[in-house]
């Protein structure tokens, strides 16, 4: 089953924003040819990586309304209580934050985590620290959705790291979105915070590997309490 997930993951699509950074690569690569050999090699492999990291797959979502489903692939690098970015309008009562953290390698297309109608888009500009470090929620430049769904408004921030430079949101204020659905995309490297209002649980945890659009973060309704996790 691994291996068919692998397969499932690496030769998909390649989204569209990808397109003129993969034909740079390529020419960059030929050009480089010409002063020494190894050097297209080398371009060749970092053209494949190119397409690799703008790869676009299919995602089975869980659809239930009560359901978190994560917006990122990546690792979850933090569950705890924190008070949500001013410019969301979400108060300054702390809430539940789940993030995922992406690395070079994961897939940087971001889904809807719920879903609902986008009431707030807001854009601030800032550093680009390290994504991973907790500080980045509120220093770097970061674009956040605040959407409306049935349990009340969420929000959910793409946050640019140390090699991102362009952050991509491909929807607007007042749009509808399905749980699962593509809203944007961060160009190279960088992390999904998610803010839940109360009543939810999480059902990950700390390390824990995410897959956008099929992985469940956290539950509405349910006594279960959080997950306890062991390596294995």
């Amino acid at each position: 089953m691994s291996l068919i997930n692998t397969v499932r993951n690496t030769l998909v699509p390649v989204h569209k924003e990808g397109y003129r950074f993969i034909a740079i690569f390529f020419v960059v690569s030929l050009a480089l040819g010409f002063l020494w050999e190894p050097l297209m090699w080398i371009g060749f492999l970092l053209t494949a990586w190119c397409a690799y990291f703008f790869r676009d797959p299919e995602r089975m979502t869980p659809i239930d309304d009560d359901l978190v489903i994560s917006p990122a692939d990546g690792r979850v690098s933090s569950i705890a209580m924190v008070t949500p970015p001013e410019e969301l309008g979400l108060g300054s009562e702390p809430m539940l934050r789940i993030s995922v953290f992406m690395n070079v390698f994961n897939c940087h297309v971001n889904r809807a985590p719920m879903a609902g109608t986008i009431s707030r888009i807001a854009y601030r500009a800032g550093a680009f620290v390290n994504a991973e470090l907790d500080k980045a929620s509120h220093e770097n430049e970061r674009n956040g959705l605040v959407i409306q769904t049935k349990h009340g408004a969420i929000g959910v921030v793409q946050i640019a790291g140390l090699v991102a430079r362009r952050i991509i949101c491909w929807k607007y204020e007042n749009a509808s979105l399905d749980a699962g659905e593509r809203f944007g995309l961060i160009r190279f490297g960088s992390r999904l915070d998610v803010f839940l209002p109360e009543g939810v649980e999480p059902r990950v945890s700390l390390g824990q590997t995410a897959i956008a659009g099929e992985t469940v973060l956290a539950e509405f309704g349910s006594a279960k309490g959080p997950v306890i996790s062991r390596r294995a």
